[in-house]
């Protein structure tokens, strides 16, 4: 079935798949292409032109093959994009006075269109250092902040809309109403996609490329690897082999509680390889450094035990924003944030083809392909964890005693907070290991001994993230009982950082 599609061309923006899942959200089918596509597909009923890191005046700056005014079908531009269509429609755009970043107060002042049946003034995220500073006749103004008074637009003749703000992250109130407007009232959607298509279409998709190959499978025990392991074998059987590398990165207890999950719903094989990682760490500090050793070792492994099965293929979880924060993803010029140990970290020549059919997916919508596959509750909420692990949870070089600390520490927090009735409430919990000693007093004597954070986030899909709001009695539980039970520690702090402008992991 051909669906109606939505295409966007993307720009660069690190929240290009948030707008495409909002969309997915909306029960419209989507693609993402780079600014050079030249032609669009038959069933494209609407485009979306992402934001940038770029200005539309820098040299480099991205401009989409397509000509949007001719392209005879609605566009949407985001931040970067609205700019970009304003610039080509005649419009002035200049550096804003004061960079606006953040929550803002948006004024509607035309409420068809994309602002039907919303409220007349709400809340909305901002990220942007330029702004459309005149107008020409052929647009008019849908909405302003206090400090920009052009944050919508319309275009009087042709049904080209321009956003400033941000409607695909969660910090925009009716965000997702924005878009549904555009999808349905603007581009005439019908809804005819849903996430289950996603998993039939995977699936035959798996079905061809793999043909009678064999495929070994990285599994971790997390939701990507474990819903990543379910797709394909419901692809292709047996002829998929999961391996459960024990790099002695893992929290407490978790490699015999993988291996008891997994050994009787999957060919399983359990190595462990703890010896090889920790020597290949020894005396490194720098976090990519770490990244690239684990990511390089990781698939040796692999390969080892790839050869012994016969496979042609490596699965992996990877989801988006491992993909975005690593590089751009579709061509456009993104930000490089940090490799991750399945992206970055891959060594130039790899044996084994790479079979990846997550890697356009959020968190939630894993989740939801979790669901649809009949996965247990306790795989698919289980917290994201790095593929790294610890080694990018402790700050520094990394050893065996620290390791020890760490892992005792974080496996209180985790406990006290199932205990609270929170684990369900929180994205992702975990503890770091600072690189810092911090003078304390127990039982008289002086102490100088490590400081351990704990990190607590909210999200829906990790490409924003708020801290959560952990009550008092609970923090007060944690860092009592590991100060008391865990040595080598006399400090806890807690990290009440948002993404952006920090990430969710320290490294």
């Amino acid at each position: 079935m051909a669906h109606q599609t939505v295409l966007i061309l993307d720009m660069g923006s690190q929240y290009t798949q948030l707008i495409a899942r909002r969309i997915r959200a909306n029960s419209v089918f989507c693609e993402i292409a780079p600014p050079t596509l030249k032609k669009l597909p038959s069933n494209t009923i609407g485009v979306v032109i992402s934001g940038s890191p770029r200005s539309v005046y820098d040299k480099d700056a991205p401009y989409p093959a397509i000509n949007p005014f001719k392209a005879g079908i609605p566009v949407l531009g985001i931040c970067y994009g609205m700019q970009l269509l304003c610039k080509e429609g005649g419009c002035r755009i200049s550096r804003a006075k004061k960079r606006e970043y953040g929550r803002a107060n948006l004024e509607i002042l035309n409420p068809n269109h994309l602002f039907h049946n919303l409220p007349r003034s709400f809340t909305v995220w901002m990220s942007h250092g330029d702004q459309v500073e005149e107008l020409s006749n052929d647009w008019n103004v849908l909405a302003k902040t206090a400090t920009c008074p052009v944050a919508a637009v319309k275009h009087k003749k042709l049904p080209i809309f321009g956003v400033q703000f941000h409607p695909e992250v969660v910090h925009t109130q009716f965000g997702e109403g924005i878009l549904h407007n555009f999808l349905y009232r603007v581009c005439g959607a019908t809804g005819d996609w849903q996430m289950g298509d996603f998993v039939e279409e995977t699936v035959e998709k798996i079905r061809r490329r793999v043909g009678s190959a064999k495929v070994v499978l990285g599994l971790s025990g997390g939701v990507d690897s474990s819903v990543t392991a379910a797709l394909i074998e419901r692809a292709i059987g047996k002829n998929l082999t999961c391996i459960f590398v024990d790099t002695g990165l893992l929290r407490k207890g978790e490699a015999a509680e993988v291996v008891a999950a997994f050994k009787e719903r999957v060919n399983l094989v359990a190595v462990d390889a703890s010896e090889r990682f920790l020597k290949a760490l020894q005396g490194v500090k720098d976090p990519e450094t770490k990244r690239r050793i684990i990511g390089h070792l990781f698939i040796e492994v692999f390969e080892e035990e790839a050869r012994k099965v016969g496979a042609s293929f490596l699965a992996q979880g990877t989801l988006y924003p491992d993909v975005i924060e690593s590089a751009a993803g579709f061509g456009g010029p993104t930000a490089r944030i940090k490799s991750h140990h399945n992206v970055g970290g891959l060594p130039e020549r790899l044996n084994l083809k790479l079979l990846e059919p997550l890697r356009l997916l959020l968190k939630d919508e894993v989740r939801e392909v979790g669901k649809i596959l009949g996965l247990p509750d306790e795989l698919i909420w289980r917290h994201p964890f790095p593929g790294p692990g610890l080694a990018v949870r402790i700050i520094g070089e990394i050893t065996p005693h620290k390791l020890t600390i760490l892992k005792e520490a974080d496996a209180i927090f985790i406990e006290e907070i199932r205990k609270a009735g929170l684990y369900r409430r929180i994205w992702q919990a975990f503890c770091v290991l600072l690189d810092v000693r911090s003078v304390g007093v127990m039982g008289d004597e002086r102490t100088y001994e490590s400081v351990v954070a704990l990190r607590a986030v909210e999200s829906t899909d990790g490409m924003t993230a708020d801290w959560f709001r952990m009550p008092y009695e609970v923090l007060d539980r944690v860092a009592q009982r590991i100060t008391r039970e865990v040595r080598g520690v006399n400090r806890v702090v807690y990290d009440i950082t948002s993404k952006p402008p920090g990430t969710i992991e320290w490294e």
